[in-house]
């Protein structure tokens, strides 16, 4: 078998932040946990089985959710979860509100509290 490469990949930092808390308890690093969580969602969906079809046939809408078994509905919530955090990543909030008309505050790339209007004109607020 040849040897795998390392790949550099960016990971959202509460599920890094989780995978070392698992890891600690499992006796994995935090990277061995990941590749561990990995490999088994993986196998999960390079499988699919009646189970995962009812799961996805939940997420689709076309059955209750209610039909679903405890194992399932656990995998239907994970896949909620990793769906609505995939979604979140790539909202403009910034845009969506000044499009409703919403002034917003953010931080800049120097740290400081910025204010946004919808008009695209911003104030840097001060530190008082």
């Amino acid at each position: 078998m040849a040897p795998s490469t390392d790949k550099v990949t960016r990971f959202d930092a509460e599920l890094v932040d989780s995978a070392i808390a698992e890891g600690g308890r499992q006796n994995r690093t935090g990277r061995q946990q990941l590749e561990y969580w990995a490999r088994i969602g993986r196998a999960m969906t390079a499988h699919e089985s009646a189970s995962l079809r009812r799961v996805h046939d939940a997420l689709s809408g076309s059955r209750p959710v209610s039909d679903l078994t405890d194992a399932e509905g656990r995998l239907f919530n994970a896949e909620t979860d990793a769906r609505l955090a995939d979604h979140l990543a790539d909202i403009d909030y910034v845009g969506v509100l000044a499009g409703r008309g919403v002034t917003t505050v953010v931080l800049d790339d120097e740290g400081r509290l910025v204010e946004r209007h919808p008009d695209g004109t911003t104030r840097v607020l001060d530190d008082a």
